[in-house]
């Protein structure tokens, strides 16, 4: 669950929102073999919010960056409350809309 949960360590302390998720990831993943499974759904949700991110900072010079900025941002905060409650449930959650890079 706090794999999940700490991505929104971010809006504290910028950057470790992305750095905590991976850290807590590497340390536990080999200690429990569940871990690593939602570690990978985690760094998959956040290297593609980083692509999308880019994206949507690109398309802001057309105007239509702005509200999927505003999207985005809200889906940074949803996702990882989702998964942390499917977690703490014992359910594994991919992150919709996460390009499946680690398998």
């Amino acid at each position: 669950m706090f794999l999940h949960l700490s991505q929104l360590a971010g809006y504290i302390i910028p950057l470790v929102g992305l750095i905590a998720p991976i850290v807590i990831w590497q340390m536990k993943k080999d200690e429990y073999p569940i871990l690593d499974e939602h570690g990978k759904a985690v760094v998959n949700w956040i290297i593609s919010e980083l692509i999308y991110g880019a994206i949507c900072f690109a398309l802001v010079f057309i105007v239509i960056g702005f509200p999927m900025l505003m999207v985005l941002g809200i889906l940074a905060v949803i996702f990882p409350i989702i998964g942390g409650i499917k977690a703490n449930n014992g359910e594994l959650w991919h992150y919709p809309m996460a390009i499946n890079i680690l398998k």
